[in-house]
C-alpha cells in the first residue's frame, strides 16, 4: 500500500479572488479559507524595505506608473494608502501560518535582506522560499538551513550540481507539466512536489490524483473542498 501524503494547500498572494493580492487582509481570508500556508512576493523598497509587491511596478494593483524601487518605504505608504504591507506586518499577520516567500528579480543583496528579515521575526521555522536557481542559490549562502523550494519551468531535471548546491527540499512545478510519472520519479529522489496554479476543482482534481504535496491556488477555498472530497 502507498503512502498517504498530506496535501498542503497554499493561497496564491493570499486569496486573491475577494481580496487584492498580496494584502494582510488577502493572507487572512486565505487562512480563514482553508489554507496552510500563503505564497508572497516579496521585493525591496528603494531605501531596502521589503514589502509585499509581485510586479516591479505599481501600476496594475495601486494605478501608480512607477517603479518600487524608485519610492521609499514612506512614498510607498502614501501611495497607497499603507495597503501595500511590508514583510515584518505579513509575518505579524500571518501568526503561526506557513509562509511561501517568492523572491522575483531578487538580488543576492536582496536575498540577504529578506532572509535577515524572517530571521529577525523569528518566522525562519514557518518561511519557506521560492524562486529559480541563482536566486534560490542565494538563499542557501544566506541560511544554510533555509527550506527550499526550487522553481522549475522545464519537465527537463534540474542538474544535479545545481540540485547538490540548492539541496532544495521541494520542486516547484506550473502545474500543467505535472503527470503522476514526473511525481513519482521527483518522490523517489527524496523530493517534495509543489505545483502552481491550478484554479479549477478538475485540475485539481488532477494533481491530486498526480500525487504532488502541495498546491498553490488563487482559489484555496475550492482546493480545500476538492482535498476534503478526496479525503486528503
Amino acid at each position: 500500500m502507498g503512502v498517504m501524503r498530506t496535501l498542503t494547500a497554499v493561497g496564491h498572494r493570499g486569496d486573491p479572488y475577494r481580496v487584492r493580492e498580496n494584502t494582510l487582509p488577502s493572507l487572512r481570508s486565505a487562512f480563514e479559507r482553508g489554507a496552510d500556508a500563503v505564497e508572497i512576493d516579496v521585493r525591496l523598497t528603494r531605501d531596502g524595505v521589503p514589502v509585499l509587491l509581485h510586479d516591479d511596478t505599481l501600476q496594475r494593483l495601486w494605478g501608480h506608473d512607477v517603479r518600487l524601487d524608485a519610492v521609499t518605504a514612506p512614498q510607498l505608504r502614501e501611495l497607497t494608502e499603507g495597503r501595500v504591507p511590508t514583510l515584518r506586518e505579513a509575518l505579524i499577520a500571518t501568526g503561526a501560518g506557513r509562509v511561501m516567500i517568492d523572491l522575483p528579480g531578487a538580488s543576492p543583496e536582496a536575498v540577504r535582506t529578506v532572509v535577515g528579515q524572517v530571521r529577525e521575526c523569528g518566522a525562519r521555522d514557518r518561511a519557506y522560499y521560492c524562486a529559480g536557481g541563482n536566486t534560490m542559490l542565494a538563499v542557501r549562502a544566506a541560511d544554510p538551513g533555509a527550506e527550499i523550494a526550487l522553481t522549475w519551468t522545464s519537465l527537463n531535471p534540474p542538474r544535479r550540481v545545481l540540485i547538490d548546491a540548492v539541496t532544495p527540499a521541494w520542486l516547484n512545478y506550473r502545474f500543467g507539466l505535472v503527470e503522476r510519472g514526473l511525481v513519482d520519479a521527483l518522490h523517489a529522489d527524496g523530493l517534495l512536489v509543489s505545483v502552481w496554479t491550478p484554479d479549477t476543482k478538475r485540475s485539481m482534481r488532477r494533481m491530486l490524483a498526480a500525487g504532488v504535496d502541495s498546491v498553490t491556488t488563487n482559489r484555496v477555498d475550492a482546493l480545500a473542498a476538492v482535498r476534503a472530497g478526496a479525503g486528503r
